[in-house]
């Protein structure tokens, strides 16, 4: 066997045992545990805010009597 015919197949063989493993993701890799986009401060300000606007609302409609 020549160097070049050797080395056509140990390329071979590499790019063979390469796509086996194409689109498979480790499992490492992925995300665990509990990571939150926002923060729970954050969460509780905007909770905070709309609670707090919504009864401004009703208090303010409450007191100008109704429907006006």
């Amino acid at each position: 066997m020549t160097t070049s015919r050797r080395l056509a197949d140990r390329k071979s063989a590499k790019f063979q045992s390469n796509i086996t493993k194409r689109g498979a993701i480790p499992e490492t890799s992925s995300k665990k545990g509990k990571d939150y986009p926002v923060t729970p401060f954050v969460l509780g300000f905007f909770i905070f805010v709309v609670i707090g606007s919504s009864l401004f609302q009703i208090i303010r409609t409450a007191t100008s009597g109704g429907m006006a």
